[in-house]
């Protein structure tokens, strides 16, 4: 099917003359290095977005970009503006897309975004290029981001418009000397930053196979690969932020850092998802979000423990509500700002200490404590105490039970 643009911020060519490519350095972007400025005719700027990549040497993608005939390769270093402005607010909103999903990613487009709109002003590009395909929910944020920023600004997508599959954008690689990972036995995709690492393709895709978890695991050990023996750590909170590991001060971005050395060993937290995308279609991916889970466990219990019974529920409805739009490219919505300011409101009481222990892919909670805890003592206790009156209970029964009763008999003898 030859690709046709029709929507207004597509930019068609003779329409510019230079390009700014967010580029990564892998398959994709590396072949569009060499493609927009054969097909477009047009210098292309290169800019790869430091938000704490481990597996990429990025003096290597810098000058493998040169050598692609980049007009300049931008390394833009983003690890402790990612952690602090967007990490931060996804632990308070104990980050979770259908049951574990942390969105590293969908966190990791909206900075991409910000910057490079930024550089793109700077380096007087009216276009910016991306690597997203024509099926995936990527397309649709870097597109709604960049054109939100600055309506100016037109995008090209040239996945969407070459129409190979990856086998045919190895060779395309391989006929052209551009070196890349992907194999045509091993043809992973991926994409990380400090806070997750996901990975598509192949048989993660197809829910009726195994995930082949010893070539695909990036960061963890598989379980079978895991110590024996549990590991236990301390992190302290004040106002919903990490503060100290083991009662060290570190800044979040550290803390984040130090989590992966301890717990990535121990395979937490690993797993296949069946994940509805906003583009309409099912998939499997296969995630890891050691240090992401460690954190929102901690968090969300011990916001728990400071909270009223109203304050977690709406809380949980709220949290979801975030990760829904966070997820479907809606950062900018106004409505976001406003839960935003309810979430931030909540975790001001969050504040002390979590113990968590770490076992074969699991993650345990063992022991929570805070100035603002709502637990008593000497209310809970089933030992015997004087401070709860349980001559109270049978009345408060009869009068929370009426209306359950009441309607009851009346449906039953009617």
């Amino acid at each position: 099917m030859v690709y046709k643009k029709i929507a207004s911020h597509e930019a068609k060519k003779w329409e510019f003359t230079k390009c700014l490519l967010l580029y990564s350095g892998w398959l994709d972007t590396s072949m569009m290095l060499k493609w927009i400025q054969d097909e477009y005719e047009c210098e292309v700027i290169a800019l790869t977005i430091d938000i704490w990549q481990t597996a990429d040497n990025l003096v290597s993608i810098k000058n493998k970009g040169l050598d692609l005939w980049a007009k300049d390769v931008i390394v833009y270093g983003a690890k402790d503006e990612f952690a602090d402005k967007y990490l931060s607010i996804a632990v308070k909103a104990n980050a979770d897309y259908q049951w574990w999903y942390a969105l590293s990613t969908p966190l990791g487009r909206i900075i991409i975004s910000e910057i490079a709109v930024k550089i793109a002003a700077e380096y007087w590009c009216d276009v910016i290029a991306h690597g997203c395909t024509g099926k995936w929910n990527d397309q649709v944020r870097f597109e709604s981001y960049i054109t939100t920023l600055n309506p100016r600004l037109k995008t090209i997508a040239p996945v969407r418009e070459w129409s190979m599959w990856r086998d045919e954008q190895i060779v395309y690689a391989e006929k052209h000397w551009i070196p890349v990972k992907q194999k045509k036995d091993t043809p992973y995709s991926y994409d990380e930053n400090m806070w997750g690492n996901t990975w598509e393709w192949w048989e993660i895709e197809n829910p009726e196979l195994i995930p082949k978890f010893p070539n695909i695991l990036q960061w963890c050990n598989t379980i079978e690969q895991t110590p024996g023996e549990s590991e236990e750590i301390d992190i302290y909170f004040k106002k919903w932020i990490a503060k100290k590991i083991n009662w060290n001060s570190k800044k979040l971005s550290e803390i984040i850092s130090d989590l992966n050395k301890i717990w990535a060993k121990h395979g937490v937290w690993v797993f296949p998802l069946i994940e509805d995308r906003f583009v309409w279609l099912k998939v499997r991916w296969v995630y890891e979000n050691p240090w992401a889970s460690i954190l929102i466990a901690a968090h969300k219990n011990l916001e728990k423990l400071v909270s009223t019974r109203e304050e977690n529920e709406i809380k949980v409805f709220m949290d979801t509500k975030w990760a829904y739009l966070k997820y479907a490219a809606k950062w900018y919505d106004p409505v976001m700002k406003n839960i935003i300011s309810f979430i931030n409101t909540q975790n001001e009481k969050v504040t002390w200490n979590v113990r968590i222990k770490i076992l074969k892919w699991n993650i345990i909670v063992e022991s929570l404590s805070s100035q603002n805890s709502l637990f008593d003592e000497n209310l809970a206790t089933f030992n015997k105490s004087m401070d709860f009156n349980q001559n109270s209970s049978a009345g408060f029964i009869e009068i929370y039970n009426l209306a359950q009763k009441t309607a009851y008999n009346i449906w039953t003898n009617n």
